[in-house]
C-alpha cells in the first residue's frame, strides 16, 4: 500500500470509529409536546441526568476527559497548556491555536498520566492516546461491539479494558492487525489490570499569555480624595505608634534549631523558656524576640553561630531517669540566610515613596508585628493575633461542652499619613469547658444524661456507633487527673489524649507491677484497680477509656522489654484542661449563640477594645520598654464623609430611602416583572424529617399560594397559572418526588415546567441539597423553597420578600436606582465578580470558584458560573474563568451591547490577601484579558479597559461617629466613607460602610483598586461603590458588600449542591475530625461539579439567589 493509500485507510478507519462511538452517545430527539422527563437531544447522560454548562462540550462533539484527576498550574509564570503534548514529538498544531469556544471544542487539559507498568502512557485532554509497550497487551478495549468488529479481526487478540463511564472518553493508540498501520481508539478511564486508576502527573508547558508579563508590578497609586457628600467626624479602633527608636533603628533577625528541627511547639517553648538558655543569651531574654517555631529577633549583633546544650533534666529539677538517655536537646542560633538585617528606616522609605516594596520593608513590619506580641503571648492564651484570658475575659456557655470566650485583637499597619498604627478590636473563639470528660461527651453526644449514655454509644451488635465518634473529638487534648488517695504531685500532672478506646472498665485488663517482685501481677480489670488501689468505686465503668499517649515501658536487669503499654483512665476523673480551643464547625444551635454573644452594640464594642487594652498593658511591656516602641491608647479620629443616597425607581414609582437605609414593598411594583407570563408551575409539599418537625397540611398550603399568586400580582408579576398543582412528596425517594412533580405538572400544561415552589417543613440542609440538586442539575428548573412556618403565618412581608426571590429566577427585577446625568455608565460597561469559598479546617472538601456576570445596562441582574477550583487554592484556575465565564461573556454581547465587547470592565474579586494582590493582577486579570482577545478576533475590536477592585470584609476596623453621624443605634449612617488616617500610605483603597447595621456594630467593607486603565473619576468611582448596594435584587436595604461579589457568594454556597455525592458522602465528610497530617491532604485538583441542565437556559438567569 503506498502512503498515501495508508493514510487513505487510516482515515476511514478513524470516521468508522467516530461513527461508531457517536453511535452510543448522540442519540435523542426533541419532542413538540411535552410527555414527561426526558433526556436532552444528544445527551450522553444517565437517565434523568443532564449533560450541560460548565463549559463541557454538547452532545455533538466527543465529550471532553474528566477533570477529577485533572491538576491546575499554580505557578504565574508557567501555565498548562491548551492542548496536551503528544507523547512521540512536540506539540500538535491544534496545540499551538489560541483556545476555543468551549460550547464548542472539548475543554483543554493541563494533565497527563503514566502508568507504571512498561512504557504504558495516557494524555489526558481531547487529544487523548495511550501508548503500549511490548508488555502491556492487558488493559485496552472491550465495550463497543461496533467498534471491536470494526477494526480487529474475529481471531485478533483484543485487551481487555472496561469502559466505566461513557461520558469521559480517552483515546489509545494501538496498531491495527490488518494493516499495521497506528489507529486511535477512545477509552476512558484506564486502569492497570488489578484495577488500579492511572495517577495523572503534571505537564507544564510554556505560558503564551501575552498579558501575563503586561500586568502591574506595583500597586496602583491614589489619584486624589474624594470630595463627595457631607463631612463628619469618627472614631476609629485604631491608636498610632508614638514613637520608634532603638539603636538607630536597626536589629538582627536569626534563624533558631532546636533539637532535630521537626519538634513538637511544647518542647521548643520549654527550651526556650529555660533559664539556662536566658544565662547564654546575649543581652538576657527580654533582649529576644521568638515567634515560636525558628526565628528569633535581637538588637545584639552575633558574629559566630551560638551553638549550646540544655538539660531538660536539670532544668526540672530531676535526676536522669533509670534506663534512659539524659533528657538533653541541643540549640542552634545563627545569622539567618535572607534579611539577617533588619533596618526600621526602610519602612519610613516606604511610606515617603523612596523605595518599593520589598523583602527589606515585609522584614522590619515583621519585626515589629512580633514586637507587639511578644509579651501578650506569654500572658494570655495566643491565637494568631488574638489574645485569650479567662480571668479578665468574658465567656458563654454555647452547649455540646464548648464555651465562647471574648478577647482582644491587635495589629500593626502603615497608614496614609505616612504613620504606624496599632489597629484593636474584640475577638472571639471557641474552647472546651472546664468539666469533667464523662460531662463533656454528655453534652456533645446530645444525650439526656451520663447513666443512659453508658448503654447508647454501641449499635445493637455491639459495635461503636456515631455517639463514639462525637467522643473522639477529645482527641488531642490535655488533662488532669482528679481522685482521691493521689498525690498532689500527680494531681498537678497534665496528659493528653492519645485516643478514646472502644472498651469499658471492665473490659480492659492490664497486670499490675509489682516493684518488690520486679515482676508483673496477675491481670485486673481497670474497674479492679481503682477500687483495691484507691478504694474508689467508678460510677460510670460502661463508658469508654481514655487512653494517653504515655508508654509505661519495663525492663528486666539485662535491659530487655518485658511489657509495654499505654497509661489509660476512666472517663470520669478526667478533667478538661482550660484554654483549649475547640477546633471543630460548630452546628446550628452553637453558631446561632455564638452570634447572639458576639454581636454588640457600638457603645459595647467600644467597653470591650477599652477592656482588651487593659489585656495588652502596653505601658507594662518589657519587650516595648526595651526596643523604645510607644503607643498611644487614644483612639484616632478622622474626617468621613457621608454619601448622597439615591433615588429608587419602582414600576410607576420612584422611593427615596434617605440616611436611613430602609424601604417596604408596600404598594410598590416591581421595576421589571417576569418576562414571560408563569404558566406551568407547581408545587410540592415536603415530607416532615424528624419527629420535631411538621409538613404543612393542604388547605393551609393552598391558602399560602392564593395568598402569594395574589402579592406577586399586586408586585406587578404576570402570572396566568393562579391555581397550580399543589401534591404532597409522592416518593420517600425526594429525587424521585421531583421528577414525578415535573411529570404532573408538565402534562396537565403541556409545556416544560417553569418553576417549582417547595414548602419545607425543617431547615434540613440534605432535602434542600437534593431539591436544588435535581432542579439546576438534572431538569433545568427554576425552585423556590419557603419555609411552612413562615408559610403558615402568610405575612405580607414575608411574602414580598420570597417575590423578589421568585420575581428575579423568572427574569424580573425588583428596583433600580435613577441615574444622575449619563449614570455610572456612559458607554457599554460589564461588572463581573468573582469569589472562591472554601471548606472549614480540617474537612477535606474542594474549594468554589464562583464568577458572575452583569446582563444588563444597569448593572442589576447578574449570571453565575461555578466550579471546583482544587483543594483551597485562591487563585482562579485559566480553565475555570474559560468555561465559567466565555458562554457569560457570549450572552452578554448578544443580549447587552448588540454584538460587540464592552468598552469597560469593572472585575471585583472577594477574599484574597494583599500578598496575593499581584498573581491576581497577574493570572486572573490576564486570562481574562486572552478571552477578550479571542472573543474580538472575528470582529473589529477595540481594547477592554479593565478597572480590578479587591473587595474585602475580613478586617477589624470599626468606625465610632460623632453626633450627626450616627445612627440611633451609634452606628455609621448608610454611606458613610474613610479614605484618610487608615488606608494605605501608597496605594487606592476606602473603607465604605454602605448599609444599616440592623444588630451589632457595623463592618465597613475594604475596597483596593488595583488597576484603572480607564482612570475613573474618584467621585464616580465611590458613588459607584455605594450606590449599586442599593440595587441588590433581594433586599429592602442597601448592603454592605458589591451586588457582583455578594452574588458569587451565593453561588459558590448553591455548588454544594451540584456535587456529584452522595447526602450520606457530604454529611461523612463534612463531620470528619481535623487533621494536619500530609499524608491524609486530599489530592490537588477536585472532580468537577455536576453539569447544569441548559434546556431552558437557566445557567443565564439568576438560579442562585
Amino acid at each position: 500500500m503506498t502512503g498515501a493509500g495508508k493514510k487513505r485507510g487510516k482515515a476511514e478507519r478513524q470516521q468508522k470509529l467516530q461513527a461508531s462511538h457517536d453511535e452510543g452517545h448522540s442519540k435523542g430527539n426533541h419532542a413538540n409536546v411535552y410527555d414527561g422527563p426526558s433526556e436532552r437531544p444528544g445527551s450522553s447522560a444517565g437517565p434523568g441526568q443532564a449533560s450541560g454548562s460548565r463549559g463541557r462540550a454538547p452532545s455533538n462533539v466527543p465529550p471532553s476527559p474528566s477533570r477529577s484527576n485533572q491538576p491546575s498550574v499554580q505557578a504565574p509564570s508557567v501555565r498548562s497548556s491548551s492542548r496536551p503534548r503528544s507523547a512521540a514529538g512536540p506539540p500538535s498544531a491544534a496545540a499551538q491555536q489560541p483556545m476555543r469556544d468551549p460550547a464548542r471544542d472539548p475543554a483543554p487539559t493541563s494533565a497527563r498520566a503514566q502508568a507504571p507498568a512498561g512504557n504504558t502512557r495516557v494524555d489526558w485532554g481531547g487529544d487523548a492516546f495511550f501508548n503500549y509497550g511490548s508488555e502491556d497487551v492487558h488493559s485496552c478495549i472491550s465495550s463497543h461491539p461496533t467498534l471491536l468488529s470494526t477494526l480487529f479481526p474475529a481471531d485478533s487478540l483484543v485487551p481487555s479494558v472496561t469502559m466505566s463511564n461513557p461520558r469521559d472518553p480517552f483515546a489509545v493508540d494501538k496498531p491495527d492487525p490488518s494493516s499495521g498501520e497506528t489507529i486511535t481508539i477512545p477509552i476512558e478511564n484506564p486502569k492497570l489490570i488489578d484495577g488500579t486508576p492511572i495517577q495523572p502527573i503534571r505537564q507544564d508547558v510554556i505560558d503564551t499569555n501575552p498579558f501575563r508579563d503586561q500586568m502591574p508590578t506595583e500597586l496602583m497609586k491614589r489619584p486624589g480624595y474624594g470630595k463627595l457628600g457631607d463631612k463628619v467626624r469618627l472614631k476609629l479602633n485604631s491608636h498610632y505608634v508614638d514613637k520608634v527608636q532603638g539603636q538607630k533603628g536597626i536589629y538582627y533577625q536569626y534563624d533558631v534549631q532546636i533539637g532535630n528541627g521537626a519538634e513538637k511547639r511544647g518542647l521548643i517553648k520549654t527550651v526556650w523558656e529555660s533559664n539556662q538558655l536566658e544565662q547564654k543569651l546575649p543581652g538576657g531574654r527580654n533582649d529576644w524576640l521568638f515567634d515560636g517555631n525558628k526565628l528569633a529577633w535581637s538588637s545584639r549583633n552575633i558574629q559566630q553561630d551560638l551553638r549550646l546544650t540544655i538539660d531538660l533534666d536539670a532544668e526540672r529539677g530531676r535526676q536522669p531517669r533509670e534506663n534512659k538517655a539524659p533528657d538533653h536537646v541541643r540549640v542552634v542560633i545563627k545569622a539567618a540566610a535572607t534579611g539577617a538585617k533588619i533596618d526600621l528606616s526602610n519602612i519610613h522609605a516606604y511610606m515617603d515613596g523612596q523605595c518599593a516594596w520589598g523583602p527589606h520593608v515585609i522584614d522590619a513590619i515583621n519585626f515589629l508585628d512580633h514586637l507587639i506580641r511578644e509579651w501578650p503571648s506569654k500572658q494570655h492564651t495566643n491565637i494568631k493575633r488574638s489574645y485569650f484570658s479567662r480571668e479578665s475575659g468574658e465567656k458563654f456557655a454555647l452547649g455540646g461542652g464548648i464555651e465562647a470566650m471574648r478577647g482582644v485583637y491587635q495589629s500593626i499597619r502603615m497608614a496614609e499619613g505616612k504613620r504606624l498604627v496599632i489597629n484593636v478590636d474584640v475577638s472571639h473563639a471557641t474552647f472546651w469547658q472546664v468539666s469533667s470528660f464523662n460531662s463533656i461527651i454528655n453534652q456533645l453526644t446530645g444525650h439526656r444524661d451520663v447513666e443512659s449514655l453508658q448503654m447508647a454509644w454501641r449499635d445493637n451488635n455491639g459495635r461503636p456507633n456515631f455517639k463514639f465518634d462525637a467522643m473522639k473529638r477529645l482527641k488531642a487534648n490535655w488533662f488532669t487527673v482528679k481522685h482521691n488517695g493521689q498525690s498532689a504531685e500527680a494531681a498537678k500532672k497534665e496528659w493528653r489524649v492519645h485516643a478514646i478506646m472502644p472498651k469499658t472498665a471492665h473490659e480492659h485488663k492490664f497486670a499490675p507491677w509489682n516493684r518488690e517482685r520486679n515482676a508483673p501481677d496477675p491481670e485486673i480489670t481497670i474497674f479492679q484497680h481503682y477500687q483495691k488501689t484507691f478504694n474508689i468505686r467508678l460510677n460510670y465503668p460502661h463508658l469508654p477509656l481514655v487512653q494517653t499517649a504515655k508508654t509505661i515501658i519495663k525492663r528486666d536487669p539485662a535491659g530487655n522489654i518485658i511489657s509495654k503499654s499505654n497509661i489509660v483512665f476512666p472517663m470520669e476523673l478526667c478533667l478538661m484542661k482550660s484554654n483549649q480551643r475547640y477546633p471543630y464547625k460548630m452546628n446550628e444551635q452553637q453558631t446561632a449563640m455564638m452570634i447572639k454573644f458576639a454581636v454588640q452594640k457600638p457603645p459595647g464594642r467600644l467597653a470591650g477594645i477599652n477592656k482588651g487594652l487593659d489585656m495588652l498593658a502596653w505601658e507594662r511591656d518589657p519587650y516595648l520598654k526595651h526596643y523604645g516602641l510607644k503607643l498611644s491608647r487614644e483612639q484616632i479620629q478622622t474626617n468621613a464623609r457621608v454619601l448622597p443616597p439615591p433615588k429608587l425607581q419602582f414600576g410607576g414609582s420612584i422611593t427615596e430611602p434617605g440616611t436611613s437605609g430602609r424601604w417596604d414593598l408596600k404598594g410598590k411594583k416591581f421595576v421589571a416583572p417576569n418576562k414571560a407570563p408563569l404558566v406551568s408551575w407547581g408545587v410540592m409539599i415536603v415530607k416532615a424529617t424528624s419527629h420535631s418537625s411538621r409538613a404543612i397540611q393542604m388547605p393551609q398550603a393552598q391558602a399560602f399560594v392564593k395568598s402569594f399568586v395574589d402579592s406577586y400580582r399586586g408586585h406587578g408579576g404576570q402570572i396566568s397559572t393562579t391555581q397550580p398543582l399543589i401534591q404532597e412528596q409522592s416518593h420517600a425517594d425526594l429525587a424521585k418526588a421531583v421528577e414525578m412533580l415535573l411529570t404532573a405538572v408538565g402534562n396537565k400544561h403541556n409545556m416544560r415546567p417553569q418553576m417549582f415552589m417547595f414548602i419545607l417543613p425543617d431547615k434540613n440542609a440534605d432535602v434542600y441539597l437534593r431539591i436544588k440538586k435535581s432542579c439546576d442539575c438534572r431538569w433545568g428548573v427554576y425552585s423556590q423553597c419557603v419555609q411552612s412556618a413562615h408559610a403558615l403565618k402568610c405575612a405580607p412581608q414575608y411574602i414580598s420578600n420570597v417575590l423578589m426571590k421568585f420575581n428575579a429566577k423568572l427574569g424580573g427585577t425588583t428596583n433600580r436606582i435613577v441615574p444622575q446625568g449619563t449614570g455610572h455608565f456612559p458607554k457599554p460597561t460589564m461588572i463581573i465578580g468573582a469569589d472562591v469559598s472554601h471548606s472549614a479546617p480540617g474537612i477535606h472538601a474542594p474549594s468554589y470558584a464562583a464568577m458572575t456576570v452583569s446582563m444588563d445596562r444597569t448593572a442589576t441582574r447578574y449570571a453565575a458560573g461555578v466550579q471546583t477550583n482544587g483543594f483551597r487554592v485562591e487563585m482562579i484556575s485559566t480553565r475555570n474563568l474559560r468555561d465559567c465565564l466565555m458562554p457569560l461573556f457570549r450572552n452578554w454581547m448578544t443580549d447587552v451591547s448588540g454584538g460587540r465587547l464592552p468598552d469597560h470592565v469593572y472585575y471585583f474579586r472577594d477574599g484574597v490577601s494583599e500578598g496575593q494582590f499581584k498573581n491576581v493582577l497577574k493570572t486572573e486579570v490576564a486570562d481574562l484579558k486572552q478571552i477578550f482577545k479571542e472573543l474580538g478576533e472575528t470582529r473589529t475590536d477595540h481594547d477592554v479597559k479593565f478597572t480590578v477592585i479587591v473587595a474585602e470584609k475580613r478586617h477589624h476596623i470599626r468606625f465610632f461617629p460623632q453626633g450627626k453621624g450616627a445612627d440611633r443605634n451609634g452606628n455609621p449612617l448608610p454611606g458613610t466613607i474613610v479614605d484618610h488616617d487608615i488606608t494605605d500610605p501608597r496605594g487606592n483603597d476606602v473603607y465604605l460602610c454602605s448599609h444599616s447595621a440592623i444588630q451589632g456594630t457595623a463592618r465597613p467593607t475594604h475596597y483596593t483598586m488595583l488597576m484603572d486603565d480607564a482612570n475613573v473619576p474618584v467621585d464616580l468611582f465611590q458613588k459607584l461603590l455605594y450606590e449599586q448596594c442599593y440595587q441588590y435584587i433581594r433586599s429592602t436595604t442597601p448592603v454592605s458588600l458589591h451586588p457582583a461579589v455578594y452574588y458569587a457568594h451565593l453561588a459558590s454556597n448553591r455548588a454544594r449542591s451540584h456535587e456529584n455525592i452522595s447526602e450520606t458522602e457530604r454529611r461523612v465528610r463534612d463531620h470528619q475530625e481535623p487533621s494536619g497530617s500530609t499524608s491524609e491532604r486530599p489530592p490537588e485538583e477536585a472532580a468537577p461539579l455536576l453539569a447544569m441542565n441548559t434546556a431552558d437556559r437557566i445557567q443565564f438567569g439568576m438560579w442562585y439567589v
